[in-house]
């Protein structure tokens, strides 16, 4: 197994680590799930930097690391649905949840066709999960209501914008293949 692969798995073995943290009842839980949080968003981008600078990239790691994203993101989003109770949190988690779901769909649906390259990951997409990563880490951080809880919400309805856009993105990209199959 190569490293970047080694790397994207240790990021699916951080989830359980990031949900059990979270609902500790210790007195800095949420600092020290929202610490194992960012790690496991380094090692996004650290195994994607060694597989292109190693020359490790592999059909396993193309598949896995998007689903080690997708899954650590849910959760995340998962964790702050329940902590905030709240439609304004509701509402753009879903919607970030939704369209992961939608492009992964796309994403098959193309490859299938032989087509995936035409809906690869974009500026836009890049800026997108960054985003949402900054976002997810200071709102795991922090108590609902908080004051920089609410700038984690402004950074997580930034996401929820890029999120749209990126997902318009690829399904211009994708449509004239939809519209084939339809």
């Amino acid at each position: 197994m190569k490293l970047p692969n080694i790397l994207t798995a240790l990021r699916i073995a951080f989830i359980p680590l990031i949900v059990a943290v979270f609902y500790l009842p210790l007195e800095n839980n949420l600092y020290m799930a929202a610490g194992i949080f960012a790690l496991a968003a380094w090692t996004d981008w650290l195994d994607g930097f060694l597989a292109r600078r190693l020359n490790q990239s592999t059909p396993f790691g193309a598949f896995l690391d998007p689903v080690a994203d997708k899954l650590m993101v849910s959760v995340s989003l998962g964790l702050l649905i329940d902590a905030h109770t709240s439609i304004w949190m509701t509402i753009p988690a879903l919607i970030i949840i939704g369209r992961e779901i939608v492009i992964s769909a796309l994403r098959e649906w193309m490859a299938e066709l032989g087509k995936r390259a035409s809906i690869a990951v974009s500026m836009i997409g890049k800026a997108k999960t960054s985003l949402q990563m900054l976002s997810i880490f200071v709102l795991l951080s922090q108590p609902p209501g908080s004051d920089i809880a609410m700038v984690g919400m402004i950074l997580l309805y930034g996401a929820v914008v890029l999120t749209i856009w990126s997902m318009m993105q690829y399904l211009k990209a994708a449509w004239p293949d939809l519209k084939s199959g339809m």
